[in-house]
Protein backbone atom coordinates (compact mmCIF):
# COMPACT_ATOMS: atom_id res chain seq x y z
CA UNK A 1 0.00 0.00 0.00
CA UNK A 2 1.31 3.45 -0.94
CA UNK A 3 0.03 6.89 -0.02
CA UNK A 4 -0.43 10.37 -1.41
CA UNK A 5 -1.90 13.65 -0.20
CA UNK A 6 -2.39 16.38 -2.82
CA UNK A 7 -5.32 16.06 -5.17
CA UNK A 8 -5.65 15.37 -8.87
CA UNK A 9 -9.04 16.59 -10.12
CA UNK A 10 -11.46 13.65 -10.15
CA UNK A 11 -12.47 14.53 -13.72
CA UNK A 12 -8.94 13.62 -14.87
CA UNK A 13 -8.95 10.25 -13.09
CA UNK A 14 -10.88 7.09 -13.87
CA UNK A 15 -10.84 3.70 -12.17
CA UNK A 16 -11.87 0.52 -13.97
CA UNK A 17 -13.02 -2.49 -11.92
CA UNK A 18 -12.51 -5.81 -13.71
CA UNK A 19 -12.89 -9.50 -12.90
CA UNK A 20 -10.15 -10.53 -15.32
CA UNK A 21 -7.22 -8.84 -17.06
CA UNK A 22 -6.04 -9.28 -20.62
CA UNK A 23 -2.37 -10.28 -20.98
CA UNK A 24 -1.59 -6.70 -22.05
CA UNK A 25 -3.23 -5.16 -18.99
CA UNK A 26 -1.67 -7.74 -16.68
CA UNK A 27 1.74 -6.91 -18.14
CA UNK A 28 1.17 -3.18 -17.60
CA UNK A 29 0.20 -3.80 -13.98
CA UNK A 30 3.30 -5.92 -13.40
CA UNK A 31 5.45 -3.15 -14.88
CA UNK A 32 3.79 -0.68 -12.49
CA UNK A 33 4.44 -2.99 -9.51
CA UNK A 34 8.09 -3.39 -10.56
CA UNK A 35 8.57 0.37 -10.91
CA UNK A 36 7.18 0.95 -7.43
CA UNK A 37 9.29 -1.90 -5.99
CA UNK A 38 12.47 -0.28 -7.29
CA UNK A 39 11.53 2.86 -5.39
CA UNK A 40 10.15 1.24 -2.23
CA UNK A 41 12.51 -1.69 -1.78
CA UNK A 42 9.85 -4.42 -2.02
CA UNK A 43 6.72 -5.11 -4.10
CA UNK A 44 3.49 -3.54 -2.85
CA UNK A 45 1.60 -6.58 -4.19
CA UNK A 46 2.39 -10.03 -2.80
CA UNK A 47 3.43 -13.09 -4.78
CA UNK A 48 -0.11 -14.46 -4.58
CA UNK A 49 -1.50 -11.15 -5.82
CA UNK A 50 0.93 -11.10 -8.74
CA UNK A 51 0.05 -14.67 -9.70
CA UNK A 52 -3.63 -13.73 -9.66
CA UNK A 53 -3.04 -11.12 -12.33
CA UNK A 54 -2.58 -13.83 -14.95
CA UNK A 55 -4.47 -16.87 -16.12
CA UNK A 56 -7.99 -15.52 -16.42
CA UNK A 57 -10.79 -15.00 -13.94
CA UNK A 58 -10.41 -16.15 -10.35
CA UNK A 59 -13.33 -16.52 -8.02
CA UNK A 60 -13.56 -13.66 -5.54
CA UNK A 61 -10.74 -11.58 -7.08
CA UNK A 62 -11.29 -8.11 -8.56
CA UNK A 63 -8.81 -5.72 -10.15
CA UNK A 64 -9.00 -1.92 -9.84
CA UNK A 65 -6.95 -0.01 -12.44
CA UNK A 66 -6.52 3.75 -12.06
CA UNK A 67 -5.81 5.85 -15.14
CA UNK A 68 -5.32 9.48 -16.02
CA UNK A 69 -5.96 9.64 -19.71
CA UNK A 70 -4.59 6.35 -21.06
CA UNK A 71 -1.72 6.10 -18.56
CA UNK A 72 -1.95 3.44 -15.83
CA UNK A 73 -0.90 5.11 -12.58
CA UNK A 74 -2.38 2.90 -9.86
CA UNK A 75 -3.60 -0.60 -9.16
CA UNK A 76 -5.47 -2.38 -6.38
CA UNK A 77 -6.53 -5.98 -5.96
CA UNK A 78 -9.46 -7.07 -3.80
CA UNK A 79 -9.77 -10.72 -2.78
CA UNK A 80 -12.99 -11.89 -1.15
CA UNK A 81 -12.44 -15.62 -0.67
CA UNK A 82 -12.26 -16.02 3.12
CA UNK A 83 -15.62 -17.21 4.48
CA UNK A 84 -15.04 -15.44 7.81
CA UNK A 85 -12.59 -12.58 7.46
CA UNK A 86 -13.23 -9.31 5.61
CA UNK A 87 -11.99 -9.02 2.00
CA UNK A 88 -8.24 -8.40 1.72
CA UNK A 89 -6.62 -5.82 -0.56
CA UNK A 90 -3.27 -4.54 -1.78
CA UNK A 91 -2.68 -1.32 -3.70
CA UNK A 92 0.12 0.58 -5.37
CA UNK A 93 0.60 3.97 -7.04
CA UNK A 94 3.39 4.68 -9.53
CA UNK A 95 6.19 6.48 -7.63
CA UNK A 96 6.32 9.32 -10.16
CA UNK A 97 2.63 10.10 -9.59
CA UNK A 98 2.24 9.99 -5.83
CA UNK A 99 1.02 12.92 -3.80
CA UNK A 100 -1.99 13.49 -6.08
CA UNK A 101 -4.78 11.62 -4.29
CA UNK A 102 -4.58 8.42 -6.36
CA UNK A 103 -3.97 6.17 -3.36
CA UNK A 104 -6.88 7.72 -1.48
CA UNK A 105 -9.13 7.27 -4.53
CA UNK A 106 -8.22 3.58 -4.81
CA UNK A 107 -8.61 3.06 -1.06
CA UNK A 108 -12.01 4.75 -1.02
CA UNK A 109 -13.25 2.56 -3.86
CA UNK A 110 -11.92 -0.54 -2.09
CA UNK A 111 -13.99 0.41 0.94
CA UNK A 112 -17.07 0.80 -1.26
CA UNK A 113 -16.44 -2.46 -3.15
CA UNK A 114 -15.98 -4.40 0.10
CA UNK A 115 -19.03 -2.98 1.84
CA UNK A 116 -16.66 -1.20 4.24
CA UNK A 117 -15.38 -4.54 5.55
CA UNK A 118 -11.76 -4.40 4.46
CA UNK A 119 -8.25 -5.57 5.31
CA UNK A 120 -5.31 -3.91 3.52
CA UNK A 121 -1.65 -4.95 3.44
CA UNK A 122 1.13 -2.35 3.71
CA UNK A 123 4.28 -4.21 2.68
CA UNK A 124 7.32 -2.74 4.39
CA UNK A 125 5.21 -0.69 6.78
CA UNK A 126 6.27 2.65 5.25
CA UNK A 127 5.15 5.88 6.91
CA UNK A 128 3.19 6.95 3.81
CA UNK A 129 1.16 3.73 3.93
CA UNK A 130 0.45 4.22 7.63
CA UNK A 131 -0.79 7.72 6.83
CA UNK A 132 -3.10 6.44 4.08
CA UNK A 133 -4.51 3.82 6.46
CA UNK A 134 -5.28 6.57 8.96
CA UNK A 135 -6.95 8.70 6.28
CA UNK A 136 -9.13 5.74 5.28
CA UNK A 137 -10.10 5.07 8.90
CA UNK A 138 -8.26 1.74 9.16
CA UNK A 139 -6.57 0.39 12.28
CA UNK A 140 -3.53 -1.88 12.67
CA UNK A 141 -4.54 -5.53 12.82
CA UNK A 142 -1.59 -7.79 11.96
CA UNK A 143 2.21 -7.64 11.83
CA UNK A 144 4.14 -9.99 9.56
CA UNK A 145 7.90 -10.06 10.04
CA UNK A 146 10.49 -10.81 7.41
CA UNK A 147 13.45 -12.40 9.17
CA UNK A 148 16.89 -13.07 7.70
CA UNK A 149 20.15 -14.78 8.57
CA UNK A 150 23.45 -15.26 6.72
CA UNK A 151 24.15 -18.68 5.23
CA UNK A 152 27.88 -18.19 4.74
CA UNK A 153 29.79 -20.21 7.30
CA UNK A 154 26.54 -21.91 8.25
CA UNK A 155 26.79 -23.89 11.47
CA UNK A 156 23.68 -25.91 12.22
CA UNK A 157 23.42 -29.19 14.09
CA UNK A 158 22.66 -32.39 12.21
CA UNK A 159 18.90 -32.62 11.70
CA UNK A 160 17.34 -35.22 13.99
CA UNK A 161 14.25 -36.83 12.48
CA UNK A 162 11.63 -38.68 14.54
CA UNK A 163 11.79 -42.50 14.40
CA UNK A 164 10.64 -44.10 11.14
CA UNK A 165 10.55 -40.77 9.31
CA UNK A 166 12.47 -40.14 6.08
CA UNK A 167 12.82 -37.04 3.90
CA UNK A 168 12.64 -37.02 0.10
CA UNK A 169 12.04 -34.44 -2.65
CA UNK A 170 8.56 -33.54 -3.90
CA UNK A 171 7.57 -35.27 -7.16
CA UNK A 172 5.34 -33.00 -9.31
CA UNK A 173 2.11 -34.70 -10.31
CA UNK A 174 2.64 -37.66 -8.00
CA UNK A 175 2.62 -35.70 -4.72
CA UNK A 176 0.25 -32.83 -5.56
CA UNK A 177 -2.91 -34.16 -3.91
CA UNK A 178 -1.13 -35.44 -0.80
CA UNK A 179 0.70 -32.15 -0.35
CA UNK A 180 -2.44 -30.06 -0.77
CA UNK A 181 -4.21 -32.17 1.88
CA UNK A 182 -1.24 -31.95 4.24
CA UNK A 183 -0.93 -28.20 3.71
CA UNK A 184 -4.62 -27.72 4.50
CA UNK A 185 -4.27 -29.76 7.70
CA UNK A 186 -1.05 -28.06 8.83
CA UNK A 187 -2.46 -24.57 8.19
CA UNK A 188 -6.10 -25.04 9.13
CA UNK A 189 -5.68 -21.99 11.39
CA UNK A 190 -4.13 -19.91 8.59
CA UNK A 191 -6.60 -19.49 5.70
CA UNK A 192 -4.20 -17.64 3.38
CA UNK A 193 -1.88 -20.65 3.28
CA UNK A 194 -4.25 -23.48 4.15
CA UNK A 195 -6.74 -22.68 1.38
CA UNK A 196 -4.29 -23.22 -1.49
CA UNK A 197 -5.73 -25.41 -4.24
CA UNK A 198 -4.45 -27.20 -7.31
CA UNK A 199 -4.52 -24.04 -9.41
CA UNK A 200 -2.42 -22.21 -6.82
CA UNK A 201 0.08 -25.07 -6.75
CA UNK A 202 0.19 -25.22 -10.55
CA UNK A 203 0.83 -21.47 -10.69
CA UNK A 204 3.88 -21.89 -8.48
CA UNK A 205 5.17 -24.97 -10.30
CA UNK A 206 5.09 -22.93 -13.51
CA UNK A 207 7.33 -20.20 -12.07
CA UNK A 208 11.01 -20.14 -13.07
CA UNK A 209 12.11 -20.40 -9.44
CA UNK A 210 10.32 -23.71 -8.82
CA UNK A 211 12.75 -26.55 -8.03
CA UNK A 212 11.39 -29.85 -6.70
CA UNK A 213 14.84 -30.71 -5.37
CA UNK A 214 14.37 -27.90 -2.85
CA UNK A 215 10.88 -29.04 -1.84
CA UNK A 216 11.34 -31.55 0.98
CA UNK A 217 8.68 -34.00 2.16
CA UNK A 218 8.88 -35.88 5.47
CA UNK A 219 7.13 -39.25 5.22
CA UNK A 220 6.43 -42.02 7.67
CA UNK A 221 8.04 -45.30 6.64
CA UNK A 222 7.14 -47.74 5.23
CA UNK A 223 3.67 -46.47 4.27
CA UNK A 224 4.91 -43.15 2.89
CA UNK A 225 2.33 -41.06 4.80
CA UNK A 226 3.15 -37.36 4.50
CA UNK A 227 3.85 -35.79 7.92
CA UNK A 228 5.51 -32.48 7.08
CA UNK A 229 7.31 -30.46 4.44
CA UNK A 230 9.76 -27.64 3.83
CA UNK A 231 9.42 -25.84 0.50
CA UNK A 232 12.40 -23.58 -0.22
CA UNK A 233 12.58 -20.86 -2.82
CA UNK A 234 15.54 -19.09 -4.44
CA UNK A 235 15.30 -15.39 -5.37
CA UNK A 236 18.17 -15.50 -7.87
CA UNK A 237 18.23 -11.78 -8.69
CA UNK A 238 18.48 -10.81 -5.01
CA UNK A 239 20.76 -13.69 -4.01
CA UNK A 240 18.28 -14.80 -1.33
CA UNK A 241 17.05 -18.22 -0.30
CA UNK A 242 13.63 -18.39 1.30
CA UNK A 243 12.13 -20.70 3.87
CA UNK A 244 9.02 -20.51 1.69
CA UNK A 245 6.75 -22.65 3.82
CA UNK A 246 7.33 -25.18 6.60
CA UNK A 247 4.35 -27.28 7.65
CA UNK A 248 3.92 -30.14 10.10
CA UNK A 249 0.69 -32.10 10.44
CA UNK A 250 -0.98 -31.91 13.86
CA UNK A 251 -0.16 -35.53 14.76
CA UNK A 252 3.57 -34.91 14.18
CA UNK A 253 3.83 -31.56 15.97
CA UNK A 254 6.04 -31.45 19.03
CA UNK A 255 8.31 -34.18 17.64
CA UNK A 256 11.08 -31.85 16.46
CA UNK A 257 10.15 -32.47 12.82
CA UNK A 258 9.68 -28.79 12.02
CA UNK A 259 13.15 -27.87 13.26
CA UNK A 260 14.71 -30.80 11.40
CA UNK A 261 12.98 -29.85 8.15
CA UNK A 262 14.00 -26.21 8.53
CA UNK A 263 17.62 -27.25 9.06
CA UNK A 264 17.54 -29.54 6.02
CA UNK A 265 16.24 -26.70 3.86
CA UNK A 266 18.78 -24.19 5.12
CA UNK A 267 21.61 -26.63 4.42
CA UNK A 268 20.24 -27.13 0.92
CA UNK A 269 20.20 -23.37 0.26
CA UNK A 270 23.72 -22.95 1.66
CA UNK A 271 24.89 -25.80 -0.57
CA UNK A 272 23.62 -23.89 -3.59
CA UNK A 273 25.88 -20.98 -2.69
CA UNK A 274 23.08 -18.71 -1.46
CA UNK A 275 24.43 -16.10 0.94
CA UNK A 276 21.31 -15.16 2.92
CA UNK A 277 18.13 -16.91 4.00
CA UNK A 278 14.80 -15.19 4.65
CA UNK A 279 11.35 -16.16 5.89
CA UNK A 280 8.04 -14.62 6.93
CA UNK A 281 6.38 -15.19 10.29
CA UNK A 282 3.53 -13.54 12.17
CA UNK A 283 4.88 -11.39 15.00
CA UNK A 284 2.32 -12.78 17.44
CA UNK A 285 3.47 -16.37 16.77
CA UNK A 286 5.91 -16.17 19.63
CA UNK A 287 6.85 -19.86 19.54
CA UNK A 288 7.83 -19.73 15.85
CA UNK A 289 9.68 -16.43 16.24
CA UNK A 290 11.65 -17.96 19.13
CA UNK A 291 12.55 -21.05 17.08
CA UNK A 292 13.79 -18.92 14.17
CA UNK A 293 15.75 -16.64 16.47
CA UNK A 294 17.51 -19.69 17.91
CA UNK A 295 18.35 -20.66 14.33
CA UNK A 296 20.09 -17.30 13.87
CA UNK A 297 17.32 -15.26 12.23
CA UNK A 298 16.56 -11.65 13.13
CA UNK A 299 13.88 -9.22 11.95
CA UNK A 300 14.76 -7.46 8.70
CA UNK A 301 11.51 -5.61 7.90
CA UNK A 302 7.82 -5.72 8.73
CA UNK A 303 4.60 -5.91 6.71
CA UNK A 304 1.50 -4.47 8.34
CA UNK A 305 -2.16 -5.24 7.78
CA UNK A 306 -4.84 -2.66 8.55
CA UNK A 307 -8.60 -3.21 8.72
CA UNK A 308 -11.89 -1.49 9.25
CA UNK A 309 -13.34 -1.59 12.75
CA UNK A 310 -16.61 -3.25 11.69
Amino acid sequence: MTSDDAATPATLRRIETLDTLSPERAGAVLELIDAAAREDGQPAVSEQGRLQLRGGERAGVRHLLLYTGEELLGYAQLEDTDPIEAPAAELVVHPAHRGRGHGRALGTLLLDESGRRLRVWAHGGHAAARHLAQVLGLTLFRELRQMRRPLTGLELPEPVLPPKVAVRPFVPGQDDAAWLAANAAAFAHHPEQGSLGQRDLDDRKAETWFDPEGFFLAVREPAGELLGFHWTKVHAREGLGEVYVVGVLPEAQGSGLGKALTTIGLRHLAGRGIGTAMLYVDADNKAAVSVYERLGFSTYETDLMYRTES
